[in-house]
């Protein structure tokens, strides 16, 4: 389930595209915890995304904690292509960046 924060940096990640976003890495992973951020409002002085069904969207710039058992034995670098992967149509459509962590459940239980 995602979790949604709020702080002076950043928005929860309630928008239209935050919840594709979390629907499409939820079917494509099965997350024990899946913690989505929406950063955009971080990025504002970047110019406008012009290309895509979406040009001009807000919802730009995400961080995203992702724990899932699908990584195990998968390198940090495989992993994000695991993830870009799985969001190809919003990278099209206007999505920019994405802040990675990427964890196994058993990496994620060593942080806590």
């Amino acid at each position: 389930m995602a979790s949604l924060r709020n702080t002076a940096s950043t928005q929860q990640a309630e928008g239209i595209r935050a919840h594709r976003v979390r629907d499409a890495l939820t079917a494509a992973f099965a997350p024990q915890k899946l913690d989505i951020q929406d950063e955009s409002s971080r990025h504002a002085h970047h110019v406008a995304m012009t290309r895509g069904p979406e040009a001009g969207a807000t919802e730009t710039h995400f961080r995203v904690v992702l724990v899932s058992k699908l990584f195990e034995g998968v390198s940090r670098v495989n992993r994000s292509r695991m993830v870009h992967d799985s969001l190809s149509y919003e990278f099209g459509s206007g999505l920019h960046a994405l802040a990675l962590t990427l964890r196994t459940p058993e990496e994620d239980a060593a942080l806590s």
